[in-house]
């Protein structure tokens, strides 16, 4: 490493969160960078650890090398830095904003110190790209003449898009819904990732690359998946884990419950711009809003909440509290699953562990007004309820956000009557499925994940499909830089 003392030198310099009593009153990103100065003298932390585990299966799905760019952008060599990143990550601006940092969690220095700012340094870097003009239209110079029809345009269907386009093939992408980007685009904040400045400044690019963007397209219901296999080489299936969690309890059916993606996604499109009918809209103005779910989607609907001018926001989790330290089931360099306040919690939420939610209570009208519930303890891998311990939330919203069983059921896998999992998942055989020409990648194949898992399958899948296609050993390679180049 060129400053082989730095992490003895910097300490950890974070990007500075707006005030909270400002960011609530708007949807858009609240973070402040560091300088490209500053950003400098955080990539001079990154260590000569010997075994870089950042950048292995315990830090980083997609194989960043990171110890490399580190080194550059301490050097001041920011394109070489875009390069080193791009070579392996084909969306950096999104998990720089939105990715958990696992490879943070497995950075040696992490273990005596506070771990290298990598997801600040990966911001950085693709931000300063698009600033310089480095990011730029990378039209193939070659076109193979064989086309790919690419379902669902969230993280995994955009990897393998643009890695096969690259690889010089005739690629359409098909979303059902109005705007490009899935989950990126539906299911996370825009004061998390903000979608004109951000989702769709990538999306454009792709389209001057030559990839077809075909929207309001949902395949296997509207448009019989057989029209696509007339006209495609192949297919890739990337539609996601679409089927949330119910929770079935006593008046389930009372107005005001709602999943959590009903709730984002229809705020996600008000955002930019859609309106709904007063009948349709799902709004925590004014509301007493319980958040059942403890994760990232339910911080989600928090902060959301708190936007909208919520009475109470309250997050309630079936699970225990999570330690605030490491314990021996979670030792280094694997991810830590410790407690730590979203900056959405930070906004106003409170939050209870260990509660049951034993039924809902409706008014006269049918109205959800609050939630029965009881506190638990759990006992291996079960729990039993503690006596005494019922209380009832107030409730006039209630999110569903307890995580996905797996991909909907009623379309392109009825249609094809496509082999699944004991999970529901699309089963393949690496990424092909039951069905010749036919490939899946993502959450619906895998199951619920990260995003930057997402990013990995698309480019996986890539690589098999150019196998197919071109019948030979694929120059696609998702530790390689050769058809990666920009």
């Amino acid at each position: 490493m060129g400053k082989i003392t730095g992490f003895r030198e910097y300490k950890r310099k974070n990007f500075t969160l707006a005030p909270i009593e400002e960011r609530i009153k708007h949807y858009n990103e609240f973070t402040t960078p560091l300088s490209y100065e500053e950003m400098q003298e955080q990539g001079a932390r990154c260590m000569d650890c010997g075994i870089p585990f950042c950048h292995s299966n315990y830090g980083c799905p997609i194989g960043n090398i990171i110890p490399q760019f580190n080194d550059q952008v301490y050097r001041g060599e920011w394109e070489s830095a875009f390069r080193t990143l791009m070579s392996t990550n084909n969306f950096p601006e999104f998990t720089g904003r939105i990715c958990p940092a696992p490879c943070e969690h497995a950075c040696v220095l992490g273990l005596n110190e506070t771990a290298v700012g990598i997801k600040n340094i990966e911001y950085s870097i693709i931000e300063k790209a698009y600033e310089e003009g480095w990011m730029r239209p990378q039209i193939p110079s070659i076109r193979t003449g064989k086309k790919v029809a690419i379902v669902g345009s969230g993280p995994a269907g955009l990897a393998a898009a643009n890695q096969l386009n690259k690889a010089g093939y005739i690629v359409t992408v098909y979303e059902k819904e109005l705007r490009i980007g899935g989950l990126l685009r539906y299911g996370i904040p825009n004061f998390k990732l903000d979608k004109k400045k951000v989702v769709q400044r990538r999306v454009n690019l792709m389209t001057e690359e030559g990839i077809e963007f075909i929207t309001d397209a949902n395949v296997g219901v509207d448009i019989p998946i057989k029209e696509l296999q007339d006209r495609y080489d192949a297919i890739i299936i990337t539609t996601g884990a679409g089927t949330p969690r119910d929770l079935p309890i006593e008046n389930r059916d009372a107005k005001g419950v709602h999943f959590a993606m009903e709730f984002l996604g229809q705020n996600n499109s008000r955002v930019e711009g859609e309106k709904f009918k007063k009948s349709q809209e799902i709004l925590a103005t004014d509301k007493a809003v319980v958040v059942i779910g403890g994760g990232d989607t339910g911080s989600d609907c928090v902060g959301t909440s708190i936007r909208q001018g919520a009475k109470s926001v309250t997050q309630i989790e079936l699970m225990p509290k999570s330690p605030l330290n490491r314990t021996a089931d979670m030792p280094w360099p694997t991810y830590a699953r410790v407690f730590k306040l979203s900056t959405s919690q930070e906004e106003g939420a409170v939050l209870d562990f260990n509660v049951l939610s034993k039924s809902f209570i409706k008014d006269a009208n049918g109205n959800v007004k609050g939630i029965n519930c009881v506190y638990i303890e759990w006992e291996g891998r079960g729990f039993k309820e503690i006596e005494g311990s019922e209380f009832v939330l107030e409730a006039d919203l209630v999110l569903l956000a307890m995580g996905f069983l797996g991909p909907k059921q009623d379309d392109v896998i009825s249609e094809l009557s496509l082999e699944t999992d004991p999970r529901s998942n699309i089963k393949t055989n690496g990424f092909a499925t039951s069905i010749d020409g036919i490939f899946s990648a993502g959450d619906c194949r895998r199951g619920q994940s990260l995003v930057v898992w997402a990013i990995n399958e698309g480019r996986e899948c890539a690589v098999e499909v150019d196998s197919y296609l071109s019948g030979q050993k694929s120059m696609l390679n998702r530790k390689s830089a050769s058809l990666c180049e920009i």
